[in-house]
Protein backbone atom coordinates (compact mmCIF):
# COMPACT_ATOMS: atom_id res chain seq x y z
CA UNK A 1 0.00 0.00 0.00
CA UNK A 2 1.01 3.35 -1.11
CA UNK A 3 1.86 6.52 1.55
CA UNK A 4 1.35 9.88 1.26
CA UNK A 5 3.23 12.79 3.60
CA UNK A 6 0.56 14.83 5.09
CA UNK A 7 0.82 17.89 7.20
CA UNK A 8 -1.73 18.75 9.97
CA UNK A 9 -2.56 22.89 10.65
CA UNK A 10 -0.17 23.06 13.89
CA UNK A 11 3.08 22.83 12.30
CA UNK A 12 5.55 21.42 9.48
CA UNK A 13 6.30 17.90 10.42
CA UNK A 14 5.25 15.56 7.84
CA UNK A 15 3.87 12.07 8.75
CA UNK A 16 3.68 9.06 6.00
CA UNK A 17 0.13 7.92 6.07
CA UNK A 18 -1.40 4.76 4.15
CA UNK A 19 -3.33 5.75 1.30
CA UNK A 20 -6.01 3.00 0.19
CA UNK A 21 -7.05 5.31 -2.21
CA UNK A 22 -6.01 6.57 -5.50
CA UNK A 23 -2.75 8.86 -5.41
CA UNK A 24 -4.31 12.40 -3.65
CA UNK A 25 -3.01 15.53 -5.25
CA UNK A 26 -0.79 17.99 -3.44
CA UNK A 27 -2.30 20.61 -0.98
CA UNK A 28 -5.78 18.24 -1.12
CA UNK A 29 -7.29 18.39 2.06
CA UNK A 30 -8.18 14.87 3.86
CA UNK A 31 -9.79 13.64 6.63
CA UNK A 32 -7.64 10.79 8.18
CA UNK A 33 -7.10 8.15 11.30
CA UNK A 34 -4.70 9.20 13.58
CA UNK A 35 -3.78 7.84 17.37
CA UNK A 36 -6.30 10.50 18.66
CA UNK A 37 -8.90 9.91 16.19
CA UNK A 38 -9.97 11.54 13.02
CA UNK A 39 -8.88 14.42 11.92
CA UNK A 40 -8.20 17.00 8.94
CA UNK A 41 -5.26 17.58 7.43
CA UNK A 42 -3.30 18.71 4.15
CA UNK A 43 -1.44 15.95 1.43
CA UNK A 44 2.35 17.53 1.05
CA UNK A 45 4.39 14.70 -0.75
CA UNK A 46 3.07 12.44 -3.64
CA UNK A 47 4.56 9.37 -2.40
CA UNK A 48 6.47 8.33 -0.09
CA UNK A 49 8.58 5.01 0.54
CA UNK A 50 6.70 2.23 1.23
CA UNK A 51 9.21 0.87 4.41
CA UNK A 52 8.07 4.76 5.70
CA UNK A 53 7.05 3.91 9.09
CA UNK A 54 3.29 5.01 9.35
CA UNK A 55 1.40 7.39 11.56
CA UNK A 56 -2.02 6.52 10.58
CA UNK A 57 -4.57 5.96 7.15
CA UNK A 58 -5.96 8.45 5.04
CA UNK A 59 -9.90 7.72 5.35
CA UNK A 60 -10.96 10.32 2.44
CA UNK A 61 -10.84 13.61 0.69
CA UNK A 62 -12.71 16.45 2.82
CA UNK A 63 -16.01 16.81 2.07
CA UNK A 64 -17.35 20.12 1.88
CA UNK A 65 -19.43 19.14 5.79
CA UNK A 66 -15.93 18.34 7.39
CA UNK A 67 -14.29 21.18 6.69
CA UNK A 68 -17.48 23.54 7.67
CA UNK A 69 -16.87 20.93 11.17
CA UNK A 70 -13.68 21.71 11.07
CA UNK A 71 -14.12 25.08 11.33
CA UNK A 72 -16.50 25.11 13.86
CA UNK A 73 -14.53 23.18 16.42
CA UNK A 74 -11.35 25.62 15.52
CA UNK A 75 -14.12 28.30 16.83
CA UNK A 76 -14.63 26.04 19.83
CA UNK A 77 -11.12 24.44 20.90
CA UNK A 78 -10.15 28.64 20.54
CA UNK A 79 -13.03 29.88 23.15
CA UNK A 80 -11.73 26.45 25.46
CA UNK A 81 -8.18 27.55 25.33
CA UNK A 82 -9.26 31.13 26.61
CA UNK A 83 -11.75 29.97 29.06
CA UNK A 84 -8.96 27.65 30.34
CA UNK A 85 -6.26 30.61 30.47
CA UNK A 86 -8.89 32.46 33.07
CA UNK A 87 -9.66 29.30 34.98
CA UNK A 88 -6.02 28.58 35.39
CA UNK A 89 -5.56 32.33 36.70
CA UNK A 90 -8.15 32.02 39.10
CA UNK A 91 -6.47 28.52 40.29
CA UNK A 92 -3.06 30.40 40.31
CA UNK A 93 -1.20 28.11 38.76
CA UNK A 94 2.02 28.92 36.71
CA UNK A 95 0.80 27.23 33.53
CA UNK A 96 0.61 28.87 29.94
CA UNK A 97 -2.07 27.12 27.34
CA UNK A 98 -0.62 26.99 24.14
CA UNK A 99 -3.75 25.75 22.18
CA UNK A 100 -6.85 23.28 22.36
CA UNK A 101 -7.37 20.74 19.79
CA UNK A 102 -10.64 19.02 19.36
CA UNK A 103 -11.03 15.81 16.75
CA UNK A 104 -13.33 15.89 14.15
CA UNK A 105 -15.65 13.39 15.48
CA UNK A 106 -15.96 15.53 18.71
CA UNK A 107 -14.53 12.64 20.89
CA UNK A 108 -11.19 13.75 21.76
CA UNK A 109 -9.50 16.99 23.53
CA UNK A 110 -5.74 17.55 23.43
CA UNK A 111 -4.68 20.52 25.69
CA UNK A 112 -0.96 21.69 24.63
CA UNK A 113 0.57 23.97 27.77
CA UNK A 114 3.88 24.77 29.25
CA UNK A 115 4.92 25.00 32.68
CA UNK A 116 8.53 25.63 34.86
CA UNK A 117 7.25 23.03 37.48
CA UNK A 118 5.15 20.11 38.16
CA UNK A 119 1.51 21.81 38.66
CA UNK A 120 -1.71 19.49 40.24
CA UNK A 121 -4.08 19.70 36.80
CA UNK A 122 -7.20 17.79 38.25
CA UNK A 123 -8.74 21.08 38.70
CA UNK A 124 -8.34 22.50 35.08
CA UNK A 125 -9.80 18.85 33.73
CA UNK A 126 -12.90 19.49 36.50
CA UNK A 127 -13.90 22.49 34.53
CA UNK A 128 -13.26 21.15 31.09
CA UNK A 129 -15.71 18.64 31.72
CA UNK A 130 -18.21 21.22 32.57
CA UNK A 131 -18.16 22.62 28.73
CA UNK A 132 -16.98 19.17 27.39
CA UNK A 133 -18.20 15.78 27.07
CA UNK A 134 -14.78 14.91 24.99
CA UNK A 135 -12.23 12.90 26.38
CA UNK A 136 -9.49 15.24 27.79
CA UNK A 137 -5.59 14.83 27.23
CA UNK A 138 -2.91 17.62 28.48
CA UNK A 139 0.02 17.22 26.60
CA UNK A 140 3.45 19.06 27.60
CA UNK A 141 4.89 21.09 25.81
CA UNK A 142 8.44 22.58 25.42
CA UNK A 143 9.68 26.20 24.02
CA UNK A 144 10.64 25.30 20.98
CA UNK A 145 6.87 23.60 20.28
CA UNK A 146 5.40 25.95 21.51
CA UNK A 147 6.83 28.72 18.83
CA UNK A 148 6.15 25.83 16.09
CA UNK A 149 2.14 25.84 17.26
CA UNK A 150 1.81 29.36 17.53
CA UNK A 151 4.02 30.26 14.65
CA UNK A 152 5.62 33.48 15.65
CA UNK A 153 8.27 36.07 13.77
CA UNK A 154 12.24 34.79 14.01
CA UNK A 155 14.75 37.36 13.91
CA UNK A 156 15.16 37.26 10.40
CA UNK A 157 11.94 39.09 10.13
CA UNK A 158 10.21 35.68 8.62
CA UNK A 159 8.50 33.05 10.04
CA UNK A 160 10.45 31.11 12.42
CA UNK A 161 11.84 27.76 10.95
CA UNK A 162 10.15 25.92 13.94
CA UNK A 163 6.66 26.72 12.55
CA UNK A 164 7.59 27.17 8.66
CA UNK A 165 9.78 24.05 7.87
CA UNK A 166 11.85 21.91 10.70
CA UNK A 167 11.22 18.65 10.55
CA UNK A 168 13.40 17.84 13.64
CA UNK A 169 14.51 19.90 16.50
CA UNK A 170 18.30 19.28 17.01
CA UNK A 171 21.01 19.94 19.07
CA UNK A 172 22.00 23.89 19.18
CA UNK A 173 25.11 24.55 21.26
CA UNK A 174 26.85 27.72 22.52
CA UNK A 175 29.89 26.11 21.16
CA UNK A 176 27.92 26.85 17.77
CA UNK A 177 28.04 30.62 18.03
CA UNK A 178 31.81 30.46 19.24
CA UNK A 179 33.06 28.96 16.04
CA UNK A 180 30.25 31.34 14.08
CA UNK A 181 32.47 34.43 16.12
CA UNK A 182 28.91 35.55 16.96
CA UNK A 183 28.61 37.97 20.12
CA UNK A 184 27.55 35.45 23.44
CA UNK A 185 24.45 38.29 24.28
CA UNK A 186 21.69 35.97 24.47
CA UNK A 187 19.42 38.75 22.95
CA UNK A 188 21.57 38.09 19.58
CA UNK A 189 21.49 34.52 19.38
CA UNK A 190 18.28 33.52 20.91
CA UNK A 191 14.99 33.01 19.03
CA UNK A 192 11.51 33.74 19.98
CA UNK A 193 11.36 31.15 22.12
CA UNK A 194 13.91 31.88 24.20
CA UNK A 195 16.48 29.06 23.20
CA UNK A 196 19.13 29.47 20.86
CA UNK A 197 18.62 30.25 17.17
CA UNK A 198 17.97 27.38 15.27
CA UNK A 199 19.87 28.64 12.02
CA UNK A 200 23.16 28.28 13.89
CA UNK A 201 23.43 24.83 12.99
CA UNK A 202 23.19 25.76 9.39
CA UNK A 203 26.46 27.26 8.51
CA UNK A 204 28.21 25.47 11.37
CA UNK A 205 29.96 22.53 8.94
CA UNK A 206 31.06 25.28 6.21
CA UNK A 207 32.54 27.28 9.69
CA UNK A 208 34.64 24.73 10.84
CA UNK A 209 36.12 23.76 7.49
CA UNK A 210 37.06 27.71 7.20
CA UNK A 211 38.52 27.48 10.69
CA UNK A 212 41.20 24.71 10.28
CA UNK A 213 43.47 26.99 8.25
CA UNK A 214 42.95 29.54 10.72
CA UNK A 215 45.46 29.62 13.89
CA UNK A 216 42.81 29.60 17.22
CA UNK A 217 42.34 32.62 18.64
CA UNK A 218 44.66 33.49 21.42
CA UNK A 219 47.67 31.96 19.73
CA UNK A 220 50.90 33.97 19.41
CA UNK A 221 51.91 34.21 15.39
CA UNK A 222 54.21 35.66 13.64
CA UNK A 223 53.98 36.97 9.79
CA UNK A 224 56.23 35.04 6.95
CA UNK A 225 56.98 37.91 5.25
CA UNK A 226 57.79 40.30 7.95
CA UNK A 227 59.87 38.68 11.18
CA UNK A 228 59.44 41.38 13.41
CA UNK A 229 55.39 41.26 13.31
CA UNK A 230 54.70 39.28 16.46
CA UNK A 231 51.14 39.09 18.52
CA UNK A 232 48.47 37.08 19.44
CA UNK A 233 45.13 36.39 17.68
CA UNK A 234 42.47 38.41 19.12
CA UNK A 235 39.75 37.92 16.29
CA UNK A 236 39.59 35.39 13.62
CA UNK A 237 37.73 36.32 10.27
CA UNK A 238 36.63 32.66 8.86
CA UNK A 239 34.17 34.21 6.27
CA UNK A 240 37.56 35.86 5.02
CA UNK A 241 40.18 33.78 5.92
CA UNK A 242 42.12 36.35 7.65
CA UNK A 243 42.75 36.84 11.47
CA UNK A 244 43.48 40.42 13.70
CA UNK A 245 47.04 40.16 15.51
CA UNK A 246 47.75 42.41 18.53
CA UNK A 247 51.37 42.82 18.76
CA UNK A 248 53.61 43.46 21.83
CA UNK A 249 53.46 46.95 21.00
CA UNK A 250 49.65 47.09 21.36
CA UNK A 251 49.44 47.54 17.12
CA UNK A 252 46.91 45.32 15.10
CA UNK A 253 47.45 44.00 11.76
CA UNK A 254 45.22 41.29 9.67
CA UNK A 255 46.90 38.70 8.13
CA UNK A 256 45.38 35.36 6.25
CA UNK A 257 46.29 32.32 7.64
CA UNK A 258 48.60 31.02 5.26
CA UNK A 259 51.13 34.16 5.92
CA UNK A 260 51.27 33.49 9.69
CA UNK A 261 52.93 30.86 11.47
CA UNK A 262 52.95 29.46 15.26
CA UNK A 263 55.54 30.81 17.79
CA UNK A 264 56.24 28.53 20.84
Amino acid sequence: MTTQGIRFDNGPKLYAFENPLLEIGIDTRVVVQSRRGLEVATVRTKDNSPQAVTAGRIERIATPEDLEQHAKLEVEAGDLKWFLRAKARERRLNVKIICVEITLDGTSLTVSYSSEERIELRGLVQDLNTKTSAQIHFHAVGARDQARIMGVLGVCGTENCSSHHLQEFTPVTIRMSRDQQLPLNPEKISGPCGRLLCCLQYEHDMYIELLKDLPRKGAKVCSHNDSSLVGKVVKLNPLKGTVDVRTDEGQYFEARGEELKAVR
